[in-house]
């Protein structure tokens, strides 16, 4: 019994970060519809099109994002630029002031990202709309290139890649962050040119305003949330890989480790609610994409691989591939901590990015699951909403 649950555990861990991206791979080679992958754009498809940026005491970049959708190659007049800063101290004023193109939302209460959102969508009239933040880039074409899949009116959401921008000097938090975004930028790909990508993200998110919904004050991940509301009701959500946002990657651990912590937590909350709307029955290839890609990474594995340790332990005595097994983790889990110490002495070591990485986002996963519990009985969610 200890040996089968201890392949079960394997065949999962490895479906989850390795095997699914491989079916998926597979079955794209193995595909004969290729509609999704194969669309020709319109050149007469040019809606009227809402870029709104909810920002926090983030006046000290202001200019720089100002500017950047200022440089956004779309037409003014089909363009409405809004900036929301509820709960701002800051001299946010003073900095939008200087641009008369750029509409000003604000109100003194802070109640979150998500409360910004939706009294944002109270303003907005175009037919298309698209969030960002306020601390990432977007390239020229990411309007052009992200509004011209909803000419398709199957398509009720459009998600940007994000990516993440590193220097030479940076430790394995921002190194581990950047490689971990290509790989995920991998599998959005293949799940959009499948059948739907499962999410999207919130640097660069465009949203069909006709099936945009008000969402609960705590959310956490609203732009996941979002997104896979409006594809249970049998939209696709496209990833474009030609729009996108560049941020910088995480300062230090610790930035990181919150950050990290808090999506988890986020993830065990859209998995709470999204329990019945995202089903076998109603969309067979969007529940398959969904588990595999993310309520296996955010539910299962991490308790998996401390599970797999211990069962390792048991089956030390059972032959020579168990003894190698556990010396392989050992060996992995080692480096993971190395990589540690020298992420907290800044010190700056390729070898050890992807096993620090790799643990330190499944350590957050499992932290992230404990916030989550405790976010049932007291306000957590809404708090952690609140600081997004």
């Amino acid at each position: 019994m200890v040996e089968i649950l201890f392949w079960i555990g394997v065949a999962i861990v490895f479906y989850t970060f390795i095997g699914y991206g491989i079916f998926l791979y597979i079955l794209l080679k193995f595909k004969n519809n290729k509609e999704g992958m194969m669309h020709l754009f319109s050149d007469t498809y040019h809606p009227e099109v809402t870029l709104v940026i909810p920002c926090f005491n983030e006046s000290d970049i202001l200019d720089e994002k100002i500017q950047n959708c200022l440089d956004l190659i779309y037409a003014p007049e089909l363009l409405e630029i809004i900036f929301i800063t509820d709960g701002s101290t800051d001299n946010f004023r003073e900095v939008i002031g200087r641009y008369p193109r750029v509409k000003l939302l604000h109100d003194d209460a802070r109640k979150g990202k998500t409360a910004a959102e939706n009294r944002a969508m109270t303003f907005v009239k175009s037919p298309i709309v698209i969030f960002s933040d306020a601390n990432t880039m977007l390239n020229k074409e990411a309007v052009k290139n992200i509004v011209r899949h909803f000419e398709n009116e199957k398509v009720g959401c459009v998600s940007g890649e994000k990516k993440v921008l590193t220097e030479e000097r940076d430790g394995a938090s921002s190194a581990g962050e950047g490689l971990y975004w290509k790989y995920e930028s991998f599998l959005k790909k293949m799940d959009s040119d499948f059948h739907s990508a499962v999410g999207a993200a919130g640097e660069l998110v465009a949203f069909r305003c006709s099936e945009y919904e008000d969402l609960p004050e705590d959310t956490i991940l609203d732009d996941f949330m979002q997104s896979l509301l409006i594809a249970s009701k049998g939209f696709k959500i496209v990833y474009e890989p030609e729009a996108y946002a560049l941020e910088k990657g995480s300062a230090s651990i610790k930035e990181e480790y919150k950050r990290k912590k808090r999506i988890s937590s986020g993830g065990w909350q859209s998995v709470q609610r999204l329990w019945d709307k995202i089903t076998l029955s109603k969309d067979p290839k969007l529940y398959f994409q969904y588990i595999s890609h993310r309520v296996l990474r955010w539910t299962v594995t991490p308790f998996l691989l401390i599970l797999l340790f211990i069962l390792n332990i048991f089956l030390l005595d059972s032959g020579l591939f168990y003894q190698l097994f556990m010396l392989g983790q050992v060996v992995f889990y080692l480096m993971a901590l190395i990589g540690w110490y020298y992420e907290n002495k800044q010190i700056k070591v390729k070898l050890f990015f992807v096993p620090f990485y790799f643990t330190f986002m499944n350590y957050s996963a499992i932290t992230g699951f404990l916030l989550y519990m405790k976010g049932n009985q007291s306000g957590v969610w809404e708090k952690a909403a609140r600081k997004a």
